[in-house]
């Protein structure tokens, strides 16, 4: 038997993916490319590994077995590659987020310069939900989580990174000119599924404020809520972070309400009592000391929208 690490490597990615296209594209080489090393591999068995069924791929029994022990095989090849790096003095090992859905627009900005001084940081970053980054924060899956509001009831440590505000967002103005809180009754409303941080906000300001909204459309991304808005399906209190592009073309408004924006604050946050890795500690590091010219560089297009 003779294959190589890079085939076990591509067989294992097409494992994950169910699809070469997608292995390919993740493992940034051509379709061609990973079909051949995927024969080739092939080639080393008397068993089948695969099966295809329509346009995905299914593992056989015998396939499954293979991937498990990919999974190791290419694990300990890397850390086999971290420990080399290590001894070069070079700082290795993983960074893991998790990341609510808004926060991909914020994230990266935070991580693009220390990822580049660092190439030996692999870094996982799971953009989901608000309910589901606090479920991944408290069974210790991820080093650090980044929310807009603040987990109740878990003992956390947290480093505010910046300024989140929600506006009224729609494709056009109202016709009507009011700008009373009045007039969220009258317009057809877009809300974010329940769990997102997104939601809590929008809800807690309403209620605040004693107006109770029919809801014509719930959606479960802030991108969905925006296609919906540029479609021409109503308004929305979101936040300015993932609407740049739409508000500087004039294709995205903000609608003057009183009372709004809603002002919330990015937090980066960690369990208390969480023992860092020596990668996660000097991000931690990283992020304290070049936050401010971060946000001055990246974010400063915010002002020129905010009220």
């Amino acid at each position: 038997m003779n294959f190589s690490l890079h085939q076990l490597a591509i067989f294992y990615e097409v494992a994950q993916m169910e699809s070469i296209t997608k292995a390919a594209e993740r493992m940034h080489l051509t379709q061609p490319a990973v079909s051949i090393q995927l024969k080739n591999f092939q080639q080393q068995f008397d068993r089948a590994l695969t099966e295809t069924i329509g346009r995905r791929i299914y593992l056989t029994d015998f396939g499954k077995e293979i991937a498990e022990m990919a999974e190791t095989v290419l694990e300990r090849a890397g850390q086999i590659a971290q420990l080399q790096r290590g001894r070069l003095g070079e700082l290795t090992g993983k960074l893991r987020f998790a990341v609510v859905s808004t926060g991909k627009y914020v994230m990266p900005y935070f991580l693009t310069d220390f990822m580049h001084r660092n190439p030996g940081v692999e870094l996982v970053m799971d953009v989901t939900n608000k309910s589901q980054v606090i479920e991944s924060l408290v069974e210790n899956k991820v080093d650090f989580a980044l929310v807009s509001i603040l987990p109740v009831g878990l003992r956390i440590s947290n480093i505010p990174l910046m300024a989140n505000q929600l506006y009224l967002v729609g494709d056009k103005l109202p016709d009507s000119k009011r700008s009373d809180l009045g007039l969220l009754k009258e317009l057809p409303m877009i809300f974010r599924e329940s769990g997102s941080g997104t939601r809590l906000t929008m809800e807690e300001f309403l209620v605040k404020q004693g107006i109770h909204l029919r809801k014509t459309m719930e959606l479960a991304t802030n991108e969905a809520v925006k296609q919906a808005i540029l479609a021409g399906l109503g308004y929305s209190i979101m936040p300015l972070i993932g609407i740049r592009d739409e508000l500087q073309s004039g294709r995205l408004q903000i609608i003057p309400i009183d009372g709004l924006p809603v002002a919330s604050v990015w937090q980066l946050i960690w369990l208390e009592q969480k023992k860092f890795s020596a990668v996660a500690e000097t991000y931690l590091k990283f992020v304290g000391e070049n936050k401010e010219s971060i946000i001055r560089d990246q974010f400063a297009w915010l002002s020129s929208f905010q009220h």
